[in-house]
């Protein structure tokens, strides 16, 4: 007999309160919260966002757009700075390539400002949304990518709705509304992986989730089944249809902010690079050689992350994005790969294109058990022009992940660093303490660059 999903997160949501969250999950929220908002301001001038601003045409409001000194409506500024916070790839990644931090902290800290929500609200908001978008995802075994799907999009149109709706207070009855609205406002193709459109799909599911919760509250009807139905949310987006729809609810007993939690990313390219990057950094730290040294890298990669990373020449930065032949060229010849190299003109410089060529990937069918949809293990090697062959070995674990958690101290060299790149006048070190401790917080104004309107 099919559970109840709907109607049941909306009982866990409703109920939620900060003290039934685990101790120890705080401080993912915090990071996670504090990461996001480091790379929504680096995002902000990114052309995604500016355009988008630029259609609206923001004519004020309550929320504050990108740590600025605009403001706009909630939704604007939920739809906008949660395109900034993608913009660049930067941003967190949990299960299955969802992006949660991208497009629920726009949208929580829009509506706290309308609603003067307490460092405690946000927090609880965040975990409500989390573990909503975790229950659902969990309930299928089948990668949504593999059907074309994004997942930000499609679960964080859920996850955002779920969060407004604990921000608003809302009963059960209202709060499942509000997650079958965010559900019938999922959207977000791969196809668009490489462009604008990408940020785009976490800025509409931020949009989404705000107006979800406020539909819901004014009366709004939705179906109590929209996600377990036979034709509805979970059917729809699966790319097998082998979805659970029989297990009891997990969340808020089965907590995965602690058994999956997040992973803050080093590099500001697609999730499945990552582990081959810190492979070929490790590599190139263990046996220095030039970009002239190289005759052939290989990285052995799993078959999906071959489909994602199809760029296989790009040619703007956008592109080289989603390129493993751009990522490891970067890694040899400037020795990182971060915002500075994901600029066209290096992206076009012909040393980094030359080396394009001398790159390939090998599929590793062998899935990881931990994180189903990877391989194993990745590994890069490299042979050089003297007949040497240079190996990285397996890696199994990506640095920033839970395994191999970034400390507070790593945290605020990425949050500098990102707040130097954009336009903001909040002084970083500010911000950066207040978002880390805000639990402490009584009152949303109390963040530095929230404090007006």
């Amino acid at each position: 007999m099919a559970t109840n999903i709907t109607a049941d997160l909306g009982k866990f949501v409703s109920g939620l309160r900060y003290k039934d969250i685990p101790s120890a999950a705080i401080p993912v929220i915090k990071a996670g919260i504090t990461d996001c908002i480091g790379v929504m301001i680096a995002g902000a001038n990114e052309p995604a966002p500016q355009l988008l601003k630029a259609t609206l045409a923001p004519a004020g409001g309550p929320a504050t757009l990108l740590f600025g000194a605009e403001r706009a409506s909630t939704l604007d500024a939920a739809f906008i700075n949660s395109t900034a916070a993608h913009a660049l790839d930067l941003d967190d990644v949990s299960q299955r390539g969802e992006h949660p931090s991208a497009v629920m902290v726009p949208a929580i800290l829009a509506e706290a400002q309308v609603l003067g929500a307490s460092g405690e609200q946000m927090l609880t908001a965040y975990a409500a949304g989390y573990e909503t978008c975790t229950e659902i995802v969990r309930r299928d075994p089948d990668f949504h990518h593999n059907k074309g799907w994004h997942p930000a999009g499609i679960f964080g149109a859920i996850g955002a709705a779920a969060a407004c709706a604990s921000l608003h207070g809302l009963d059960a009855g209202k709060t499942a509304i509000a997650i079958a609205l965010g559900a019938s406002q999922s959207a977000g193709l791969t196809s668009n992986f490489g462009t604008m459109t990408k940020p785009f799909h976490a800025g509409r599911a931020a949009h989404a989730g705000v107006i979800a919760a406020r539909l819901a509250k004014s009366g709004f009807t939705a179906s109590p089944d929209a996600l377990e139905h036979p034709p509805g949310f979970l059917h729809a987006v699966s790319a097998e249809g082998r979805v659970d729809l029989d297990s009891p609810l997990e969340a808020g007993r089965n907590w995965k902010l602690l058994t999956i939690g997040l992973t803050i990313k080093k590099y500001p390219l697609c999730f499945g690079t990552h582990r081959a990057l810190d492979g070929m950094l490790d590599l190139l730290k263990a046996s220095p050689i030039s970009p002239d040294d190289v005759d052939r890298v290989t990285v052995s990669v799993s078959p999906r992350i071959i489909t994602l990373v199809r760029n296989h020449m790009p040619q703007t930065g956008l592109e080289a994005k989603f390129s493993m032949e751009f990522a490891m060229a970067s890694a040899v010849i400037a020795r990182r790969a971060g915002l500075g190299e994901l600029q066209d003109d290096f992206v076009r410089r012909a040393d980094v294109q030359a080396l394009m060529t001398r790159v390939g990937m090998t599929p590793e069918k062998r899935d990881n058990p931990a994180t189903p949809g990877y391989a194993i293990h990745d590994r890069v090697t490299v042979q050089t022009r003297d007949g040497r062959q240079l190996d990285s070995g397996p890696v199994s674990n990506v640095r920033g992940g839970p395994d191999l958690p970034l400390s507070r101290d790593e945290l605020w060299v990425k949050f500098e660093d990102c707040v130097k790149l954009g336009t903001s006048t909040v002084p970083a070190r500010k911000l950066f303490d207040a978002l880390m401790d805000m639990e402490r917080l009584a009152h949303v104004r109390e963040i530095p660059g929230l404090g007006a309107g």
